[in-house]
C-alpha cells in the first residue's frame, strides 16, 4: 500500500509582481517530485498581497495547471488564449515551444486562493505547439466517496474522468473534503508518484492506523509505494489535494520559466525569447 515517505512544510515567498504565496515544490530541499516541477499556493484576503498579479512572462518546455479555489483570475497569452478563471475552475496551459502570458486578478477585494502546478514534459514533447484550455467549475466531475466530497480536477479514477487535456499524460488531481472521523481510500495507477497537500484541517495518511502519519494544513506529504492510499480526517473539516503522475525520468535543465533537458537548450530558449520567437 502507499505510505508517506516524508512530510515537508511549505515555504513563504513571493512571485510575479509581488504576489505572496507558499511554495510547496520547487524550493530548497524539494526541487521536484517527478514529473512535478513546482506547486504554489496563493491565499490571502488582503488585496495588497495579490492585486499586482503575474504580468506578461514567458514559459517553455512544460505545462501549468492552475486551480482556483476562491476568486477570479484573467489569463491572456500571445497565442490567442484568453479566459476568466473563477471559483472552482481550472486552467490547463501547454507552454510547449514557447508562450508569453499574464495572469491578473479580476477582483479588488476579498479572498483570493488557488494552486498552480508545473508539470514537466518529456523531451519529445517540449517543443510542441502551445495550447490553452479553460475549465469551469461545472466542467469538473464531483462525486461522494465514503462520505467525502471529491472533485476531479484532472485525470481518471473511480469511474470518473476530467476533461483536462495534457500534451503528454493527464496527472491525477483530486480536491477532497472530509469531516472528522471519516475515512476513505483511493487507488491510483501503480506507475504514478505524487503527494498530498493539506489545505485546511488535519489528516492521517497511510496503510493502517499504526502506520498512518499526521499531516496538517500547509504541509506536503510525499507518497511512496503502490496500491491503495487511505486517508482519515482528524479535524472537524479537512480539505486536501492528491496529485499524482507518471515520472518522466529524464535530465532536467531549469532557468527561471524555461525547463528543458540540457544547458544548451536553455541558452537557445533565452535566445529565442529575446529574438521574439515565442
Amino acid at each position: 500500500m502507499r505510505i508517506v515517505k516524508r512530510i515537508m512544510d511549505s515555504m513563504p515567498t513571493s512571485d510575479g509582481a509581488g504576489v505572496k504565496l507558499k511554495r510547496v515544490i520547487g524550493r530548497p530541499g524539494l526541487d521536484q517530485i517527478d514529473p512535478f516541477l513546482m506547486l504554489d499556493e496563493f491565499y490571502s484576503d488582503n488585496p495588497n498581497d495579490y492585486i499586482a498579479g503575474f504580468p506578461n512572462h514567458p514559459h517553455r518546455g512544460f505545462e501549468t495547471l492552475t486551480y482556483m479555489i476562491e476568486g477570479k483570475m484573467r489569463h491572456e497569452d500571445n497565442h490567442g488564449g484568453n479566459g476568466l478563471l473563477e471559483t472552482g475552475g481550472a486552467q490547463y496551459m501547454t507552454a510547449g515551444r514557447g508562450v508569453i502570458h499574464s495572469e491578473m486578478p479580476e477582483q479588488t477585494d476579498g479572498l483570493m486562493r488557488g494552486l498552480q502546478l508545473w508539470i514537466n514534459l518529456p523531451a519529445d514533447k517540449k517543443m510542441t505547439e502551445p495550447r490553452y484550455q479553460d475549465l469551469q467549475s461545472a466542467d469538473l466531475p464531483v462525486y461522494e466517496k465514503d462520505g467525502a466530497r471529491v472533485k476531479l480536477v484532472s485525470g481518471s479514477i473511480d469511474g470518473h474522468t476530467s476533461p483536462a487535456l495534457s500534451a503528454h499524460f493527464e496527472p491525477l488531481y483530486l480536491d477532497v473534503t472530509m469531516q472528522k472521523g471519516q475515512m476513505t481510500s483511493f487507488t491510483p495507477d501503480d506507475d504514478m508518484d505524487g503527494f498530498i497537500y493539506v489545505l485546511d484541517g488535519k489528516i492521517k495518511a497511510g496503510p493502517k492506523d499504526s502506520a498512518r502519519q499526521s499531516v496538517q494544513a500547509g504541509k506536503m506529504a510525499e507518497l511512496q509505494g503502490d496500491g491503495d492510499l487511505t486517508i482519515e480526517s482528524k479535524a472537524d473539516t479537512s480539505r486536501f489535494v492528491i496529485i499524482m503522475g507518471k515520472p518522466i525520468k529524464e535530465p532536467i535543465a531549469k532557468y527561471g520559466p524555461f525547463v528543458m533537458n540540457t544547458r544548451q537548450q536553455i541558452i537557445e530558449a533565452v535566445q529565442d525569447y529575446e529574438a521574439g520567437k515565442f
